[in-house]
């Protein structure tokens, strides 16, 4: 599973056809404005338009799938961008588990202007892997001056909406996770107290350092307990090091999802 990235990659370099598309034919990149925040912060959004079938992938992608970056080196005043993913669906593509969007997405960003008496400008490139009968990967750049009179944007306050819950908002009372090593990395298991997210939960696991790599996860229930385990692989390059207040668990259910932040040893 590990390996499925680059096999993918060289299928698409393998496919001609797609590849002599023009890439304004199946995904565009636009920047929306939000306006600007009580705390003098501007609301905005990558805005990703697929065409019919095309799907690209969340920020863990899952077992077949590339994960988007962003460089926004270029941008002007920029003094920090938070992002927030709506809620991803998930796909079956060859046998292989990938999580992601069809048709559109829209990325909303939170920017923290430098100086708050200057503009902002936001200029740079965002790099994802876009899937059909192959996966392409694409570099899509963007260069938008924010505009400061800019009124609320429907479009964004909906991506916002589609979020996933917080571990308060979906009433999880409790989440611990037990670490064992295994011989290529290390066996965790989360137990998460809190209502059922609906019909077969889904959780996603992210170590919280791109070095390491997060197997698909096995739940089950037990009562108001979701148990879930994965395995962590580190890159070899080095030993692996976790910090349990930067794993982050997402669970995906057919009610709403989930985002948990940090998963502490169980106690005794």
């Amino acid at each position: 599973m590990k390996h499925a990235f680059p096999f993918l990659m060289l299928a698409a370099l393998a496919a001609p056809p797609a590849l002599s598309q023009n890439m304004d034919d199946i995904v565009q990149l636009d920047v929306l404005d939000g306006g600007r925040t009580e705390d003098g912060t501007y609301l905005g959004a990558l805005r990703l338009t697929l065409a019919d079938g095309w799907k690209t992938y969340w920020r863990a992608p899952g077992d077949a799938g590339i994960p988007p970056r962003f460089d926004w080196g270029a941008s002007r005043n920029l003094g920090g961008i938070d992002i927030t993913w709506p809620t991803p669906e998930i796909h079956d593509q060859n046998g292989m588990r990938s999580i992601g969007y069809t048709d559109q997405l829209v990325l909303p960003v939170e920017i923290s202007p430098r100086n708050a008496n200057k503009p902002v400008r936001l200029r740079g490139e965002m790099e994802l892997g876009i899937c059909k009968d192959v996966c392409i990967p694409s570099t899509l750049g963007f260069d938008h001056k924010l505009d400061t009179q800019a009124g609320r944007n429907p479009a964004i306050i909906a991506a916002f909406a589609q979020r996933p819950y917080s571990s308060k908002e979906a009433g999880v009372t409790s989440v611990t996770c037990r670490l064992q090593p295994t011989g290529e990395g290390v066996r965790i298991e989360a137990q998460i107290t809190m209502p059922s997210a609906g019909g077969e939960e889904v959780a996603i696991f992210e170590p919280g350092d791109p070095a390491i790599w997060a197997a698909p996860a096995q739940s089950r229930r037990q009562g108001n307990t979701l148990i879930s385990s994965s395995e962590f692989v580190g890159d070899g390059n080095g030993p692996m090091t976790l910090d349990r207040s930067e794993i982050r668990i997402t669970v995906l259910g057919s009610k709403h999802a989930v985002d948990i932040q940090g998963c502490p040893a169980a106690r005794g």
